[in-house]
């Protein structure tokens, strides 16, 4: 994920959004003080969480052990706890000392099938099962960074609960990442076990570490932040016979190189990218099984990502008609099929606008940037619709290396040589607990 400091109409909103909030800024002075002060209390807990739920990751739903150590922690401060919700999940209640609406907080807990490079003491070594064989895990995109980062938030919204007016809800979520067995995502099942229920928030806060920014910075943006994630599975049935006779048959093989191609006429030449990003990928094509034999069909698998509801399913209509009609054109058929999977990561503008004050107290002004669209898909996107949201990035990269933004750039998220400085934890903390209280704080 990469990033860059643009869109001064954005931070020209930020600003005029500082200035609304000037006087209550003034007001909650003492409070962030206190919030700045637990913070820096809790920072070695922080990193000392992080580092044993690094060397001890696990996978989508099998977050046994975690779950366990975040439950543990979070009854030790009186909140209400519930376990197993979406099997693996917890969730907690904080009810302030005073009445007033309800916050969400979010982090997930999963980790990758990927074996670590980075060369760190407490390096992941651990091996589990994906898809019915043994592999190795490790945090490659950070979650354990989130949920150190939430059990320090808790710890210090706890220690302002008589001053807080309403109630923080909790959620530490499994399978972000997915399961590998084809089961829907944490955040669904979490839903479905009422994640998001009694009491319903009226607002959800989440955040993702990015080896995109520096540490110190934060980066959002109103509306689509993170794409649509969908699957695409085309089939190409051709006419098999011998490789020396292609005219025999129907060759599915070289019709699937003429589809792979027509796709990119799509978001190429078919969609208005200077509106809203669009990628079309085929990332794994299978058929044949011999040089000197065209085979009877080939599989192709991709993905499909956009930013905007109605591009994707114009995206869609337009993936299933290029497909079908260029094997048509070759004398085969194509067979598509589009699973639909997360969508549109959407910060509700009015929110973001509101928060970025708030962020941009924690971390500074010019810390706090526009991020462009990112072409990653985040299942926060199916909280965001059950309660206005916002979802924002924090830097983890040292200050004295180059961000994640192409080559020669940090190691981005989900690569075997990811790294966190954990020196960035503690904005995350700061971010998230000024973020609550704010909002439980705002007038109406």
């Amino acid at each position: 994920m990469a990033f860059r400091k643009q869109g001064r109409g954005l931070l020209a909103a930020f600003a005029l959004a500082g200035l609304c909030s000037a006087s209550a800024a003034a007001d909650t002075g003492s409070i962030e003080a206190r919030i700045d002060a637990a913070a820096d209390a809790v920072e070695s807990k922080v990193i000392a969480w992080r580092r044993d739920i690094h060397q001890h990751p696990e996978l989508g739903y099998q977050e046994v052990r975690t779950a366990a150590l975040v439950a543990e922690h979070l009854k030790s401060l009186g909140y209400e706890v519930k376990t197993g919700v979406g099997r693996t999940g917890v969730v907690a209640v904080l009810r302030g000392g005073r009445f007033g609406p309800v916050v969400a907080l979010r982090a997930d807990m999963d980790a990758l099938p990927v074996k670590e490079e980075v060369d760190v003491p407490f390096a992941s070594r651990v091996m589990a099962t994906w898809r019915g064989r043994e592999v190795p895990v490790m945090h490659a995109c950070g979650h354990d960074a989130h949920v150190a980062i939430l059990m320090g938030v808790a710890e210090v919204l706890a220690s302002l609960r008589a001053d807080l007016p309403g109630t923080v809800k909790l959620l530490f979520q499994p399978a972000e990442e997915g399961s590998g067995d084809g089961s829907p995502s944490g955040a669904a099942l979490m839903l479905r076990d009422g994640a998001m229920a009694d009491p319903k928030p009226d607002a959800i806060f989440g955040l993702h570490v990015t080896s995109g920014l520096n540490v110190g910075s934060i980066a959002l943006r109103p509306a689509g932040l993170m794409a649509s994630s969908d699957g695409l599975r085309i089939e190409i049935k051709g006419s098999q016979t011998h490789g020396a006779m292609p005219w025999a048959g129907v060759d599915p093989i070289v019709t699937a190189a003429q589809v792979v191609l027509a796709l990119q006429t799509i978001p190429s030449r078919q969609i208005d990218v200077t509106r809203s990003p669009v990628v079309v990928t085929i990332g794994s094509i299978n058929g044949g099984n011999r040089g000197n034999i065209i085979p009877d069909k080939v599989v192709m698998e991709g993905t499909i990502r956009t930013h905007d509801e109605s591009i994707r399913t114009k995206v869609h209509e337009k993936v299933k008609e290029v497909a079908e009609l260029t094997a048509r054109a070759a004398g085969a058929e194509a067979t598509v099929r589009i699973a639909r999977g997360y969508p549109v990561t959407y910060n509700d503008p009015s929110l973001t606008a509101w928060a970025s004050a708030s962020l941009g107290r924690a971390a500074g002004a010019d810390k706090t940037h526009e991020s462009p669209p990112v072409m990653g898909a985040e299942d926060f996107s199916l909280l965001a619709k059950e309660a206005p949201g916002v979802f924002f990035f924090l830097g983890v990269t040292p200050a004295d290396k180059r961000p994640g933004t192409g080559m020669g750039g940090a190691a981005p998220n989900h690569s075997p040589r990811f790294f966190v400085d954990e020196s960035g934890l503690k904005l995350g903390v700061r971010a998230l607990s000024r973020l609550a209280v704010d909002f439980l704080g705002r007038s109406p």
